[in-house]
């Protein structure tokens, strides 16, 4: 048997790294301390030997080695020192390209925040692959709509018939019965409280939608009658420090609206598209007898969880059994003649849950949505503005090539290979990169608080994220190489013999490439300008644009509709303010967020033979007209004095639909009510946004008081206010007055349409800052290397005017290439963006050349400095070495 040795790998492990000096030395010891140890523990000797070998690999004992490591170590100091004195020597050069990087950079990490924001709406779910919601589709070739508001029967129909459907549950998402806003108070408590986003929802719903509990449970939160699950922090509200479940709370006073807390959840993710505090349950509820039974009013949002393995695909063909043996059966009884349209061209599709938010824009639903377009054009944006960072570096460095051509002729003299050269000037565009990348972090943070609230959004950088560093890190080492590498073959290529003889001309003159790239980088800012005009020029439109009734001076007091019998006392209080013109009482405006309710209507004993017509109707009283300024164009406004014969006010557009000239004394029925008299035709208005054509509208005496609108004279608007709060608090001492303008409602309206012409303009005039730091840069290189030319033709005579047309004048030529290329490219993609407004500005080639001509200013402003410069340059300078 052999005797035990020290291991032998760790023996040659130690030679390899150990100073020769010292490995006979360490060798004997670890020899004698293996044998020790092997004595006593022999198990333990060769795991003790390792860690000793171990233990001895430190700076202090290793040999120094010429690995090739070492070698490329080496090389790489050397290159970033010399890398850095570049940049010191060059303050104006590596400013320009550091400034303009670090822009991009800053642009294309805020877009991605934003982009990462609106990407991840709903992803919190588990089981998100198999939640769904229904839409309804109407592939009508004259018109395709689509809307998510299905009827109440369907729930049944979905759980008895489809075993693909393991769970199904309801939503109720806005103003009805108590669903919308609420005022509200704790039992036991005096003081009313205004809450927003009240709705109705099946206790299935908080298991499809995984909803989180703090206080109760899924199962039982809103399965008794009258049961309400509120959030954390409305829990936190109203029973500070305690559990609130069995208490009671009472919405708008009303004796009949008495809720009992089952559950508090936790808040709802910022990024889901489900906001609310408040559920209402749908247990035990039936809004009128037979109402959940029956399929002829679509008030209720319909999701669904498939079982795994379902297939969504072959669950929408199936679907269509619910159009054939359900909904044209109704209608057809009823002798309505859309269920012909129906069988034609209706079916139901399954939204995935994840794409609720950013593909819905032709949706109509209740809930703020984002666009999918958008993402995509800020990530263009995004691409685009980083695109013209890295071409002005791309250009910089070509055009500096005739100062940076001797360097790299002696390098090659002495020795430098291409491969060395290449790597040394990859290592200065990286740490270009990286310099850029620090900059622009620190802008990123500087300014994401402004941006967030442009955006109206909570952002904030993941410095904490385990992955932010590395990647950070890693981009901008790709990015330094991509923009590096064609610099860095393009300055390697020079001849040593040409450029020692004084034969650097081929940065200036061999410029096909920067003018390919110059022309990219404005048509890209051409098409920038492009959009930010037409957008602002749409929008301007709009807010200028006659609506069909005056919107200004109207105050709006919400929540009257809690005064009970006092309503009518305090619509004459405030009536009687000498600033006060008028007072009406409604629970719908023409502006989003108050009441809606659609009705099919026919002149009356036509409903057999003649399709509905869909038409808004809003209760409102005798004074709602005038208060608000509606034009009556056929007929008479409601008279106070007729309480008989159930009349109504109807739009243009819905006398054009009914198909009659004269529509005054004309009866109409919805088949729920006693026919309704039109007395009046009032003038269209504009109560949805401009996205959307005006559609059919009637008023009826009938109206709820939830808001009291109140047409008030202009000069006294704090005087007005003042008196309206003093009434407010003898009437509700114990509710506070709340109160908005009817022109902030109206332009709230367009608020999401606003926020993204506000962040396209913001992007896009930094996009073409960038573009201009590097033609700024270009200019006064190009200016520099004619220096010598330019003196010799101003020695001869040659005027200002003469160089400044000299020097600018191929870069005007590339700008009006760009403006060729841009135009048509804008014209189309624009057009196509205003088809979504039904009301929009007319297209011209007039705002086109607007944009050109702005971008060709900026390139002339831009360039104009350094040509003026070397125009006035004297002449004896430029030939001083000669």
């Amino acid at each position: 048997m052999n005797d035990p040795r020290p291991p032998k790998l760790a023996e040659k492990l130690l030679l390899r790294f150990i100073k020769e000096d010292l490995a006979e030395e360490v060798l004997g010891d670890l020899d004698e301390k293996y044998y020790s140890v092997l004595e006593k523990h022999p198990k333990k000797a060769n795991r003790n030997y390792w860690y000793q070998v171990l233990n001895y690999i430190r700076p202090f004992a290793l040999k120094k080695t010429k690995s090739k490591y070492s070698k490329l170590t080496i090389m790489f100091n050397n290159n970033f020192k010399v890398a850095w004195r570049s940049m010191k020597r060059q303050k104006m050069y590596s400013a320009i390209k550091i400034g303009g990087f670090s822009i991009g950079i800053m642009v294309c990490l805020l877009i991605l925040l934003y982009i990462n924001d609106d990407l991840s709406y709903d992803q919190q779910y588990q089981e998100k692959h198999r939640v769904y919601r229904l839409v309804n589709h109407m592939n009508d070739p004259t018109d395709t709509e689509r809307w998510t508001s299905f009827s109440p029967a369907i729930k049944k129909v979905l759980e008895s018939d489809y075993p693909e459907i393991e769970t199904v549950g309801r939503l109720i998402p806005f103003d009805w019965f108590n669903g919308g806003n609420n005022q509200m108070r704790p039992e036991g408590q005096d003081i009313i409280t205004y809450e927003e986003g009240f709705m109705y929802a099946d206790p299935e719903l908080l298991d499809i939608l995984e909803v989180q509990m703090v206080y109760g449970s899924t199962e039982n939160a809103l399965s008794n009658p009258k049961s309400i699950l509120i959030s954390e922090d409305k829990a936190s509200k109203y029973f500070p420090g305690e559990n609130p479940i069995g208490k009671t709370i009472i919405l708008n006073e009303d004796t009949a609206a008495h809720y009992t807390i089952g559950g508090v959840m936790k808040n709802f993710p910022k990024n889901s598209h489900l906001q609310t505090d408040f559920l209402l349950t749908l247990v035990g509820e039936e809004f009128w007898p037979g109402e959940q039974s029956s399929w002829c009013c679509s008030n209720y949002n319909t999701y669904l969880r498939l079982y795994d393995g379902s297939n969504p695909t072959q669950l929408e063909s199936k679907l269509l059994s619910i159009r054939d043996n359900h909904l044209v059966p109704h209608f057809r009884q009823r002798g309505n003649l859309w269920a012909d349209e129906l069988e034609k061209f209706y079916s139901i599709e399954l939204q995935g849950v994840t794409d609720i938010h950013l593909r819905s824009t032709d949706i109509h639903s209740e809930f703020s949505k984002g666009d999918i377009t958008m993402v995509w054009l800020f990530g263009i944006i995004a691409i685009i503005v980083l695109a013209l960072a890295s071409i002005n570096f791309i250009n910089l460095s070509t055009a500096k090539s005739a100062n940076r051509a001797k360097e790299v002729g002696l390098r090659k003299v002495i020795g430098s290979g291409k491969s060395t050269l290449v790597f040394q000037f990859l290592t200065e565009s990286i740490l270009y990169s990286l310099v850029s990348f620090i900059l622009a972090i620190i802008l990123a943070v500087i300014l994401l608080p402004y941006f967030n609230i442009i955006a109206e959004k909570s952002l904030s950088i993941p410095f904490l994220e385990w992955w932010f560093i590395p990647l950070i890190i890693a981009s901008a080492v790709i990015i330094g190489v991509i923009s590096g590498v064609y610099p860095a073959f393009y300055l390697t290529a020079f001849k040593p013999l040409s450029v020692l003889r004084g034969d650097t001309s081929r940065g200036s003159k061999s410029a096909g490439l920067r003018s390919v790239l110059v022309v990219f980088q404005f048509t890209a800012s051409i098409l920038l300008i492009i959009g930010a005009v037409v957008v602002n020029e749409q929008m301007n439109y709009i807010t200028r644009k006659k609506v069909g009734f005056d919107k200004d001076q109207i105050l709006i007091i919400h929540g009257t509709n809690t005064l009970g019998q006092k309503a009518e006392s305090f619509k004459n209080e405030i009536k009687q303010l000498s600033s006060v013109e008028e007072v009406s009482y409604s629970n719908s405006l023409p502006v989003e967020g108050t009441m809606r309710n659609n009705n099919q209507f026919w002149i009356e004993g036509t409903s057999t033979t003649k399709e509905g017509v869909g038409a808004q109707i809003w209760g409102v009283d005798e004074d709602y007209v005038k208060t608000m300024g509606f034009k009556v164009v056929m007929g008479k406004d409601f008279d106070p004095t007729l309480t008989t014969g159930n009349p109504i006010l109807i739009n243009q557009t819905m006398a054009k639909e009914l198909g009659v000239e004269d529509p005054i004394g004309v009866l109409v029925t919805n088949k729920f009510e006693p026919p309704y008299r039109i007395v009046g035709v009032i003038e269209d208005f504009h109560y949805e946004t401009m996205r959307d054509e005006i559609l059919s509208l009637c008023l009826r005496l009938q109206g709820g008081n939830s808001l009291a609108a109140v047409r008030f004279n202009p000069q006294n608007v704090d005087e007005t206010l003042s008196k309206a709060t003093e009434i407010w608090e003898q009437f509700a001492p114990n509710q506070a007055i709340r109160y908005s303008f009817m022109d902030e409602k109206f332009n709230a309206m367009y608020k999401d349409v606003q926020r993204t012409s506000r962040i396209f303009n913001i992007f896009s005039i930094l996009a073409v800052f960038v573009a201009c730091t590097g033609l700024f840069g270009l200019s006064g290189f190009m200016a520099e290397q004619r220096r010598k030319e330019i003196s010799i033709r101003k020695v001869l005579g040659a005027s200002v005017h003469s160089i400044f047309r000299l020097l600018s004048s191929n870069f005007i030529r590339l700008v009006l290439i760009s403006f060729v290329i841009a135009a048509p490219i804008g014209y189309h993609y624009l057009e196509k963006w205003l088809e979504d407004f039904e009301y929009r500005i007319p297209l011209s080639w007039g705002f086109i050349a607007m944009a050109g001509g702005i971008g060709l200013l900026v390139a002339l402003i831009t360039v104009s400095f350094e040509s003026l410069k070397a125009g006035f340059q004297n002449p004896v300078q430029g030939l001083r070495s000669e």
